[in-house]
């Protein structure tokens, strides 16, 4: 027997619910600048039940040669990587017109 979808009520192999929502998120792009002037970058309103954070900043962390962390709905990378993050969220699947940069 087929898994059905709670959210659009299709099986579970014909949903595009993940992939709607991830079309729907506002994700906003800042820098931040912590203790001693250090200097990162936040990347904010990624889902964390629609997204895996970790799988994601450990894609970002390993293309920007950083180190990082994803905690509560966001993921701090060090450093300022605000020129070139947008392309590499679009690159991993997230829609350009919701990427919003500060």
């Amino acid at each position: 027997m087929a898994v059905i979808c709670n959210t659009c009520g299709l099986p579970e192999d014909l949903c595009a619910c993940g992939e709607l929502a991830k079309d729907s998120t506002k994700i906003i792009i800042r820098l931040e600048t912590r203790r001693f002037k250090k200097k990162g970058t936040m990347i904010e309103g990624l889902d964390p039940k629609l997204n895996n954070l970790e799988t994601v900043a450990k894609e970002l962390k390993n293309k920007y040669a950083c180190g990082g962390t994803a905690k509560e709905g966001y993921i701090f990378l060090q450093g300022d990587h605000r020129d070139t993050i947008k392309d590499t969220l679009i690159n991993l699947g997230f829609a350009e017109d919701t990427i919003e940069l500060h």
